[in-house]
């Protein structure tokens, strides 16, 4: 299951309406970084076969397979931090973070 919080679905929703177009986003996963995976964010026009499809919140979350493993039970939210603002996972799956927050660990 993954979940989407209503200011990360609020958010998606503005985007996808300011691009004019778009059914939802897709999360994946990457190897990146000093701990081994990155989170990937992009906007989905038409999904791929393969993609498994959560909703939630009214929002669309694709993900295709390979990445599923890492991402059960992740909650995607929407934050304002000061002068930073950016969609943020909570992933239950996470044993570790790198210092810097731009890979994890599972």
């Amino acid at each position: 299951m993954i979940t989407v919080t209503e200011a990360a679905a609020k958010k998606v929703q503005q985007v996808i309406t300011k691009r004019g177009k778009g059914i939802g986003i897709r999360l994946g996963v990457r190897t990146t970084g000093c701990s081994g995976l990155a989170y990937v964010l992009e906007y989905v026009d038409v999904a791929a076969d393969e993609d498994k499809c959560f909703e939630s919140n009214n929002c669309n979350v694709y993900i295709d397979p390979k990445s599923l493993a890492y991402l059960q039970g992740v909650e995607i939210d929407y934050v304002r931090q000061g002068l930073n603002e950016g969609f943020k996972f909570g992933n239950p799956n996470e044993r570790d973070r790198c210092g810097c927050g731009e890979s994890f660990r599972i």
